[in-house]
């Protein structure tokens, strides 16, 4: 694709990607503005307040400077009257994020990742520049260079991210392409980077996950004290609304909080507090209701949550060793590189999930929420390395045993199928002698008064074979006709009966010509 089109293509995605997030901060204060304010205020005032909203969701820090009127009306002391607020709702990041990964996948898949990326970010940048130019607040301010850095690197990393993963997976006729050359001189190492790659996706996405769950499970266990918290807040429906829509923002800001906690260092809500499965310790605590899902007295069984990211770590490993296996790296130097890597880069993720899940929220005691970057990095690298280790050195199936079960397998079969055989050949050979001797006995009842009336002439043998050729040809003993009569009372099984074809009438007038087999007429009274 034209590189050109891949840069239009680019910013396309970086301009959607900031205006969707601005949307959606826009949104819930126009529909206060509609149904608090009825419509009265200036909308224009809006759109500062939608940046800041905007602009710490991306990691920018709010400066808040409280007006002399709204202390005396609050009666919050002068001391109050000067904080900050770094907790970000993580959901406008994480939007972000998203999209920007896919928008560099996409122009790797073009075959121009560079310039997407560059493009993009370049974009990104400038509408960041734009917000921070336009909306300007008296009562929060920013630093210009975290309104223009933060933003862009929110872009700009996962861009890259996704932009590498994918000119990997398709070439890019350049430095990916080269690196990749020079691993499969070494073919030991070629598939260490995919394995590590996958291990880290995987670590990262059990992380969260087990956070998520950790977070559901306390929604549904203490439900009642967030609708309690709710109530205390005496606020009308459309108060609630927008309540609930600023904790959805910061749900993902909460499953990192859910993920602190099951690997065991936990998180804290305001200075000197713990909120751990070893022990919880917690002053007062603010009325958002969200914070109503924090245990007061977790047990201490609640330290084996740390198994759980234990084995997210060897589910990430036995991905790795099986993708170490299939490129032909199963050895112990490529396994330990993959360990590492795993071990390192988790490690480095999980301090970057704090970092962005952590911050102030307000004055006093209140400037140090969310889980310590240092403690939960150290954690999730060890518990991870614990389920990768056993996974990538523990015992595994070896070609050779499994040949060795395939071909017992294969033998068990065989002689299976044998004696499946030689018992129908015994069914067979049983249900013919049966029919013979049927046969047989009726023969000897029909012909023996015959015999005993007729002439010494006619006693002449009638036919030349002998009992041993009968013998010899067992296969004789399944024509139709001799089965028919060989039945008692000549029964017929179903499909061969007269009556069960379409075309069956009366036996007398039947075409013995007919497709269906040989037709007998009534059989000759027995003397």
């Amino acid at each position: 694709m034209n590189r050109l089109l891949v840069a239009v293509l680019a910013a396309i995605d970086a301009v959607i990607a900031a205006a969707v997030g601005v949307a959606a901060a826009l949104a819930p204060l126009t529909l206060f503005w509609v149904l608090g304010l009825g419509g009265t205020a200036d909308w224009g005032a809006l759109w500062p307040a939608a940046v800041r909203v905007w602009q710490l969701g991306h990691l920018v820090p709010l400066h808040i400077t409280l007006g002399d009127d709204y202390l005396i009306a609050t009666g919050i002391p002068v001391d109050g009257a000067r904080f900050v607020v770094s907790l970000a709702p993580l959901a406008f990041a994480v939007f972000t994020a998203v999209f920007a990964a896919r928008s560099g996948a996409r122009a790797a898949r073009a075959g121009a990742w560079l310039v997407g990326v560059a493009a993009g970010t370049v974009t990104f940048a400038a509408l960041a520049a734009g917000m921070w130019a336009t909306g300007g607040n008296p009562v929060a301010a920013v630093y210009g260079w975290q309104s223009l850095l933060l933003p862009t690197l929110v872009f700009a990393l996962p861009a890259l991210s996704g932009a590498l993963v994918g000119a990997w997976r398709h070439g890019d006729d350049g430095l990916i392409d080269d690196l990749r050359d020079r691993l499969d001189a070494h073919p030991r190492w070629t598939a260490v980077p995919a394995a590590s790659a996958r291990a880290l996706g995987i670590a990262v996405a059990g992380l969260v996950g087990v956070g998520a769950l950790l977070v559901a499970v306390a929604t549904i266990t203490r439900g009642g004290e967030v609708v309690a918290l709710f109530e205390a807040a005496h606020v009308d429906a459309t108060g609630a609304t927008i309540i609930a829509l600023g904790q959805l923002a910061y749900l993902p800001t909460l499953v990192v909080w859910g993920a602190a906690f099951a690997a065991g260092p936990g998180f804290a809500v305001g200075t000197g507090t713990t909120v751990a499965p070893a022990a919880t310790s917690l002053g007062l605590v603010p009325g958002v209701p969200a914070l109503g899902l924090i245990p007061e007295s977790p047990s201490s069984w609640l330290l084996l949550l740390a198994l759980a990211i234990v084995a997210v770590g060897f589910v990430a490993g036995a991905v790795a060793r099986a993708r170490l296996a299939a490129e032909q790296g199963e050895g112990a130097a490529p396994r330990l590189a993959t360990l590492s890597a795993l071990v390192v880069l988790g490690g480095v993720a999980a301090a970057l999930l704090a970092a962005c899940a952590s911050g102030s929220i307000g004055p006093g005691r209140l400037t140090e929420t969310g889980p310590d970057a240092g403690p939960f990095a150290f954690a999730v690298a060890l518990e991870l390395a614990v389920g990768a280790a056993i996974a990538l050195f523990g015992p595994a199936r070896t070609d050779a045993s499994a040949g060795v079960r395939a071909q017992t397998r294969s033998a068990e079969d065989d002689e299976a199928v044998t004696d499946a055989a030689a018992f129908a050949d015994a069914l067979f050979v049983t249900a013919g002698v049966t029919a013979t001797a049927g046969a047989t006995a009726r023969a000897d009842a029909t012909i023996a008064p015959a015999v005993a009336s007729a002439p010494a002439s006619a006693s002449a043998p009638m036919s030349t074979t002998s009992a041993s050729d009968e013998e010899t040809e067992p296969f004789a003993l399944l024509d139709p006709a001799f089965l028919d009569d060989a039945r008692p009372d000549g029964a017929r099984p179903d499909d061969a009966r007269p009556d069960a074809r379409p075309d069956a009438g009366d036996p007398d007038t039947a075409d013995p010509g007919d497709d269906g087999g040989p037709q007998r007429g009534p059989r000759p009274p027995v003397d």
